[in-house]
């Protein structure tokens, strides 16, 4: 069975549109911290995945289309330019309130990669920049790491104020 780092999209693949989607490729801006995690998660021995709620697409502000050539020109810009890349990329399209099961907090996306890839779950993780990953990745049977600045009352595996320091802590806790 393969270990997997799930990484949420916004706020730790690239930088958090802050309020808003990430309306356009232009404004999907890879941040280095994230594809230096990758890169250890791969030297450990794990895949990634990404696993994102993207209700603009459910809301008409995103096209389900351009949404995914998005997602594939993230993946060929990490292949090409970082020579890393993802094994797959899993995203909600549903409005919150639409009782689907796979958005987040509920652990849909994680199971079904888990189910197509062959993935021990307890054996891999969760990264994300809200306390709702970290619930996806425990609800999962993941152990969790939270990046946010808010970690006094962090209920992740691990915690770290900043995607700076996020390789570092994949170094320790990745077996």
């Amino acid at each position: 069975m393969k270990k997997c780092v799930f990484f949420d999209r916004d706020g730790i693949i690239n930088r958090s549109p802050g309020p808003g989607y990430v309306e356009k490729w232009e404004d999907l801006h890879i941040q280095d911290e994230f594809v230096e995690s990758l890169k250890v998660a791969i030297a450990h021995g794990y895949v990634g995945i990404m696993i994102s709620n993207q209700q603009c697409v459910g809301k008409g502000i995103v096209d389900k289309d351009y949404l995914e050539g998005m997602h594939d020109k993230l993946q060929k810009k990490l292949k090409e330019e970082f020579g890393c890349e993802l094994l797959d990329m899993y995203y909600c399209p549903h409005l919150a309130d639409a009782g689907c099961e796979c958005r987040k907090p509920l652990p849909g996306m994680i199971l079904a990669a888990a189910e197509k890839h062959d993935i021990d779950l307890k054996s891999s993780f969760m990264v994300g920049d809200r306390e709702g990953d970290v619930v996806t990745g425990k609800a999962a049977g993941c152990r969790t790491i939270l990046v946010s600045k808010d970690i006094k009352d962090c209920d992740a595996d691990y915690c770290v104020e900043s995607i700076d320091g996020l390789a570092e802590i994949l170094e320790k806790a990745l077996i």
